[in-house]
């Protein structure tokens, strides 16, 4: 007999935010999702911290995404200095989060694709 699901788990997608502790930073932080499977688990997630990507393995508890800090993005502008967290809505990419600010006027924003450079504070 098939065992059947009382209770679906949460599907995830690429942005949310899920609590997981970093080996590098070794402190139990906010990771942003990176890749989920077909079925809506998590895979791959960037440390919000040091920024480095590593597999996400579920513990016990159940984690859910984070709804509560997501928010309707600003339409993306070149002119706008953007700050690590921001959201943000690209005409061709989407959804996007800054996950990085660098030097030279770039940041690191990570779409439901792929994480992607722009240009920002012009």
């Amino acid at each position: 007999m098939a065992k059947s699901k009382t209770k679906k788990d949460p599907d995830y997608n690429v942005g949310d935010r899920v609590e997981k502790v970093c080996p590098d930073c070794d402190k139990q932080l906010g990771h942003i999702v990176k890749s989920v499977t077909k079925l809506g688990r998590i895979s791959r997630v960037i440390c919000s911290e040091c920024g480095k990507v590593g597999t996400f393995k579920a513990s016990s508890a159940k984690l859910k995404p984070d709804k509560s800090k997501q928010k309707p993005g600003d339409p993306y502008d070149t002119s706008k200095t953007y700050k690590s967290g921001e959201i943000m809505e690209h005409e061709a990419f989407g959804r996007g989060k800054v996950v990085e600010v660098l030097e030279n006027r770039m940041i690191d924003v990570l779409f439901p694709d792929r994480l992607r450079r722009l240009i920002h504070s012009r």
